[in-house]
């Protein structure tokens, strides 16, 4: 590939900043827009009107938001993934068990993709909904699948993306993140203690296909005062392991 080839058509970079930052932000008018992303508000305009004729923002009382027309991409781009098909039955299932809230999560380009998750009765609210991206160190369920990446492949992660904390609890060093990988890969599932939101705990397993290849995990997770001691690293981490198992056996003869 050239450079010419690698080059981002910024064009394109544009548009797709100025959905990321209505995204995060919320409605928001030309101006606003221009000045959180360091543009010229004419420019702003132009891709406002274009992304507005497509259906991928629309008018609001205080400027424009995200268009439904990306929730159809978004649920097609989830539907095509075999691991989420096969793993949503078990997410209900585990969440009815024990109720707690149970994701199903995967990888792409490094990061963390919730794909789908379930509440039990006694589930909490989390910052994470369905399509939330996340860093895989922060999380029960991206440790379980960094476990079971070759570790050049995590070296290639951390560079691109850095080991940022969420937390205090947080992992931010190479070396405490390896050293936690190998624990993982011993004992067969990740923990995650209030590394990513205060007062939450969460374990994770990871599925792999029949060549040992991370697909995805699972996890569930609550409160710490609940979610301790051995219902967290022998009962939750044992149904999860019998859940993994059997995502496993269905995918590879899906």
């Amino acid at each position: 590939m050239t450079d010419e080839q690698r080059r981002p058509v910024k064009t394109a970079t544009t548009s797709f900043a100025i959905l990321e930052c209505l995204k995060e932000r919320g409605p928001l008018g030309p101006t606003k827009l221009a000045s959180e992303l360091g543009l010229a508000k004419s420019t702003v305009h132009r891709h406002l009107k274009t992304l507005e004729r497509e259906g991928f923002v629309v008018p609001d009382e205080n400027g424009h938001r995200v268009g439904l027309r990306l929730l159809d991409f978004g649920i097609y781009a989830r539907n095509q993934h075999q691991f989420y098909e096969v793993a949503k039955p078990k997410v209900d299932e585990l969440a009815e068990e024990t109720g707690e809230k149970v994701w199903c999560v995967t990888e792409e380009k490094g990061r963390g993709i919730h794909l789908y998750g379930a509440a039990g009765k006694h589930s909490v609210r989390t910052p994470a909904r369905e399509g939330t991206r996340s860093y895989l160190h922060q999380l029960a369920a991206g440790k379980a699948i960094l476990s079971a990446f070759p570790d050049e492949r995590v070296e290639a992660i951390i560079d691109q993306h850095g080991l940022p904390a969420k937390t205090s609890h947080t992992i931010t060093e190479p070396d405490d993140l390896f050293e936690e990988l190998s624990t993982v890969r011993d004992r067969g599932f990740a923990l995650n203690r209030e590394e990513i939101v205060p007062k939450l705990h969460a374990v994770g397993v990871v599925v792999t296909d029949q060549d040992g290849y991370p697909v995805g995990a699972i996890s569930i997770s609550g409160p710490s005062n609940r979610l301790k001691g051995e219902r967290l690293t022998v009962d939750l981490a044992n149904l999860l392991l019998g859940a993994a198992n059997e995502v496993e056996i269905n995918l590879n003869f899906s």
